[in-house]
């Protein structure tokens, strides 16, 4: 993603790229299946940044967040054997890293969001959509983010990576480190509070009319 079009800095993520490239020289040439720390931040940004987003990371936090997950994906990339996929491995870094921040701004008694209106359209979509379709599709996530924000966080984690990730839940299961049937009965019951908070607010707008 064009860090212009989101509004977010990246300026510290090339002193990081720099020294993984050195270190990545002098210790051993990569295997062609390993990622190095600056692929990663070039293919996997845009998903780390919505999702500090829609885990509660205050705007305010989102560079430092970015930039915590970044340096722990650069201490721990060693050791990541590519058992699950660089997107399940980074989620659970990424969720981690935002419980750790929305608990830091907590204590400071600053209220976090699960999604900022204005992020919205920083979103990224493959096929450059056209201006009416931009609109829709961000009428679409901000109505989602409305319907979902009464959610558990145990919920909410679920429905968010089966829905809009298109996580499977074997790689959910896998990112938030809970059994198969745990995702299952979550997503059931996170689906089903959907449709109910859908309904409730279909009812109420047609009450208006």
């Amino acid at each position: 993603m064009d860090s212009s079009r989101s509004g977010h800095s990246v300026r510290w993520m090339d002193p990081i790229a720099s020294f993984a490239s050195a270190r990545a020289r002098s210790v051993e040439p990569e295997t062609p299946t390993r990622q190095s720390l600056p692929e990663i931040y070039r293919e996997h940004f845009d998903f780390v940044w919505r999702t500090l987003r829609r885990m509660g990371v205050a705007s305010s936090a989102m560079d430092d967040a970015a930039q915590d997950v970044f340096l722990v994906v650069h201490r721990k990339l060693p050791d990541f054997a590519g058992r699950s996929s660089v997107k399940t491995w980074l989620f659970g870094i990424v969720m981690r890293v935002a419980h750790d921040h929305r608990r830091a701004h907590s204590r400071k008694g600053e209220r976090t969001s699960h999604q900022a209106p204005g992020d919205l359209d920083a979103l990224p979509d493959p096929v450059s959509p056209s201006p009416m379709q931009r609109a829709e599709h961000s009428e679409a996530i901000r109505l989602l983010e409305r319907l979902v924000s009464s959610m558990s966080d145990e919920k909410r984690e679920v429905f968010y990576l089966a829905e809009l990730e298109q996580f499977t839940a074997p790689e959910i299961a896998e990112a938030l480190g809970i059994k198969l049937s745990t995702v299952y009965s979550r997503l059931r019951a996170a689906r089903l509070e959907f449709e109910q908070a859908r309904a409730q607010l279909q009812a109420g707008e047609k009450g208006d009319r």
